[in-house]
């Protein structure tokens, strides 16, 4: 009579494959922009093309699709995109190390072919994780994964620079920017990491042209002994008012600078005389503009040394350090070298210490929006909160303007020409994708002196965080259906991880103000980075990355996404362990064995009347929506996956089903027929509940337990999350599951210390009388005989079974405590 609708007896990663499938077929996650319900749009980060995804990456991206499928459960149309980030340097480094070639020395039509062939490999890899990982975007059903290097995204970007630049908010300027030598182009402020390096600070002798007096000045950099432009002294210094008004000669290569007074001139620090010069550091770039002083340029853009540098021409960076250091000792200039840290600017990306070049760039007008832009941040709901205080401080922070434009190849063309006459630049009008460095512009008279000697087109491309920066934008389709955007408007949320807080979100934020001058997003969503074992950040010089597809295929998609959720609170950082992993999928396995026992048995979807144990376990059941829908409602799902797995493995499996079992099958005839199906009532709608509440967490295994019991034809991911049965609630009046728990553990305990079987039959049982209503389920669940309750009347024969170890006694009783009282369990048997 009894048998199971699951029939798979194991539950395992292959399953889920079949389920991918079945989700597109049958447009499971099918996004209509003309619904009547309200959208609720996901700003996906476009994960970069670049193949694989470690294991970070996956629980990042899995997270974020809890978000869309909770808010799918509670009523909204979801908006889920999937993008891919297609732009930039990693894809030019990696095509230079594939073909082994350079980019500047390759024609650039031919270096961005094998750019984009390199792209479209990895993309393809990209998206079947993605899949297999669960992600519900949108894009898989109706095909509309973007792409930031398509014409149409790039046209939208262009589209945004010309109306910033008519509105006066984009310059061009030559000044002292952040260079990488290694990756060859001007960098934001907001792409520079700062380390710890160990570094020698030299102190070297000057010469005082008036007097011939020697001066010491200490620096990290003696390599910009030629850019030197003026020797300061701090005002305040009493050792050296002889100074200011003279002037230093500086060694090697005879240069003069004036000597002056600045308060800038760090009295503690080397001998306090120090020189400026162009570039050192930040300082150094304030106090040439501070001065009006003329920059002399010592470094080439590639990282070697200028003609500036005299017999250094040539040399890198630290080949030129090395060598005037050695050149200063020999001419006994220099007195003493300290090994120190010092606090080194770097590259983000390539992570080596930046220069500071001038040279001319395009830039967007940042610093005057701080003040709006702080007040968004407040008007923005952070999950979780204590993150917005990483984008205020970097706010505060700000002083210059953002440089836009970049010297590479890979990315969306600034649609620029100029004038071969005048020089002018020529700005077009939006509308199309524009390709400056390789087709004319659309007139053929200069609009500023009217020649027509034609045009220089422009070859540099955008920083892709000006590409990146509108990706809210671009889901909502700006400045391509109006209708659909202005009911969009604003994205829904933005999520993220923490690292990217001073460049994606600050970037997007202020991009959308200059546009529309509004908020872009009504929610952002911060999430914390995976670590390895030791707790250290993974990095391919560590060689501790792990990566997600052999985890997938031996784990399956559903545990490593339980897993993320069940190690960490929102916002914080997660510690990999496979050992933890692995617990997750036998909970996963568990899960699976208790919905093919409840499988056995037919669903009841209502009943006149529930048995105490019944409301009891519903109860509690209550309790588990509350926990799980507030975390939901936070976007945080450690609070669900703990309470989900908890009550269905520790309460549910190994308390209430043990309970209820033989009241389900009820071979005997013990129960009524009512009291057969309030058990089966309760086991199908508690499996029915946590189904849905670990849905969003665990896509996979939920819809194919809810499709093979509960219906064949609708998806679980089109079912809402439960609510409390408030009636449950109010029948209640006492709840007793550490009497009912601590009972269940008594017997066993006694059982297990005397050999006898779980099943095997105990001779009389005296219980606490509370537990008297469920006597039934109980006596059944421990094959009790006789089942009392209260203390027997010969209590004072029974002993404490901590005394008992050598003989069985037949009177015996086991302490149980509970959160307000303390019982004992009296135990007589025949042995």
């Amino acid at each position: 009579m009894f048998n199971p609708k699951i029939t798979d007896k194991r539950w395992s990663p292959e399953l889920e494959e079949s389920i991918i499938e079945q989700w597109i077929r049958e447009k499971t996650y099918f996004f209509n922009k003309n619904t009547v319900k309200k959208i609720f749009s996901i700003d996906t980060p476009p994960p970069y093309a670049s193949g694989k995804w470690h294991l970070g990456g996956a629980i990042h991206y899995s997270q974020i699709d809890m978000i869309a499928r909770v808010k799918r459960m509670l009523g909204f149309h979801v908006l889920f995109p999937l993008g891919i980030d297609r732009n930039g340097l990693p894809i030019e480094v990696q095509a230079e190390k594939e073909f082994n070639i350079r980019m500047r020395d390759t024609p650039r039509e031919k270096f961005i072919q094998l750019c984009r062939s390199l792209l479209d490999k990895y993309e393809s890899e990209i998206i079947k994780i993605a899949k297999r990982l669960g992600l519900s975007c949108n894009s898989f059903i109706d095909d509309s994964i973007y792409r930031t290097d398509s014409p149409e995204y790039r046209r939208i970007t262009q589209a945004t620079f010309i109306e910033l630049w008519n509105k006066g908010l984009i310059y061009i300027d030559e000044r002292a920017n952040n260079w990488c030598p290694v990756c060859g182009t001007t960098l934001a402020d907001a792409e520079i990491e700062y380390t710890e390096m160990d570094t020698n600070l030299n102190y070297i002798v000057f010469k005082v042209k008036e007097t011939g007096e020697n001066i010491i000045i200490a620096t990290t950099r003696p390599e910009l002994l030629p850019a030197c432009a003026v020797v300061m002294v701090n005002p305040e210094d009493e050792r050296y008012t002889h100074l200011p008004g003279k002037t230093a000669v500086i060694p090697i290569f005879n240069i003069e600078a004036p000597i002056i007074a600045h308060p800038a001139a760090q009295i503690e620090f080397g001998t306090g005389i120090v020189m400026t010069c162009s570039y050192g550091d930040y300082t150094d770039i304030r106090l040439f503009r501070e001065l009006n002083l003329t920059p002399v340029n010592a470094i080439n853009p590639d990282g070697t040394m200028t003609e500036k540098a005299g017999p250094y021409q040539g040399l890198t960076v630290k080949e030129a350090r090395e060598r005037i250091v050695e050149d200063l000792k020999q001419q006994g200039l220099i007195v003493k070298v300290e090994r120190i840290k010092h606090r080194t600017p770097i590259c983000w990306r390539s992570k080596n210490p930046i220069e500071f070049i001038q040279m001319p760039e395009y830039y967007l007008k940042q610093s005057e929006f701080k003040e709006p832009l702080l007040e968004i941040a407040e008007k923005i709901k952070w999950h979780p909160p204590y993150y917005k205080q990483i984008l205020i401080d970097w706010l505060n922070s700000i002083t210059m303007d953002w440089p836009i434009s970049r010297r590479r190849y890979y990315g969306t063309e600034i649609p620029v020409w100029y004038c071969n006459n005048c020089g002018e630049p020529y700005i077009p009008q939006p509308g199309r994708y524009y390709q400056p460095w390789r087709e004319p512009p659309p007139v053929n008279k200069c609009p500023s002196c009217g020649a027509e000697a034609g045009f220089k087109g422009e070859e540099r491309t955008f920083d892709t965080w000006f590409d990146s920066g509108i990706s809210q934008l671009q889901i909502l389709h700006y400045l391509r259906d109006s209708e659909f955007f202005n009911k969009a408007f604003p994205c829904s949320i933005r999520p993220q991880g923490k690292d990217i807080i001073r460049t994606w979100l600050y970037y997007s934020l202020l991009r959308t103000y200059q546009l529309l001058g509004k908020p872009a997003f009504e929610n952002v969503w911060i999430s914390g980075m995976v670590l390895d074992e030791q707790g250290r950040a993974m990095h391919k010089s560590l060689g501790n990355i792990v990566w997600v597809e052999p985890l997938l295929k031996k784990y399956g998609a559903d545990a490593l996404r339980l897993f993320g959720c069940l190690e960490a609170s929102l916002g914080s950082d997660i510690r990999f362990s496979e050992e933890r992993l692995s617990g997750a999928y036998k909970f996963l396995t568990k899960l699976w064995n208790i919905a093919r026992f409840i499988s056995t048995f037919p669903v009841v979807e209502k009943t006149d009347k529930l048995e105490p144990a019944d409301k009891w376990i519903l109860f509690k059941l209550n309790e588990v929506i509350q926990t799980a829908t507030a975390g939901y409602e936070k976007l945080d799902f450690q609070p669900a996956a703990i309470a989900i797995r908890s009550f269905t493995w520790d309460l549910f499996a190994s308390h209430y089903l043990e309970l209820v079992k033989s009241r389900c099958y009820n071979r005997d005839n013990t129960f009524t027929k009512q009291q057969q199906e309030s058990a089966w009532y309760t086991i199908h709608r508690s499996l029915k509940t946590i189904l849905k509440l670990l849905a969003p967490i665990c896509p996979f295994i939920t819809e194919k337990i809810y499709t093979q019991i509960y219906s064949q034809t609708e998806s679980i991911h089109h079912q809402t999350l439960p609510t409390p049965d408030q009636e449950i609630t109010e029948q209640v009046k006492q709840d007793k599951t550490e009497l009912i728990t601590q009972f269940n553990k008594a017997i066993w305990t006694f059982k297990n210390k005397y050999n006898i079987p779980l099943n095997g039959p105990l001779t009389k049982v005296h219980a606490p009388i509370e537990l008297s209503e469920y006597s039934e389920d109980l006596k059944k669940m421990h094959s009790i005989q006789n089942l009392q309750y209260g203390q027997p009347p010969n209590e004072h024969l029974f002993k404490p079974i901590e005394e008992t170890q050598k003989q069985p006694q037949t009177k015996t009783y086991i302490k149980i405590n509970t959160n307000t009282s303390q019982e004992k369990i009296y135990i007589e048997h025949a042995f």
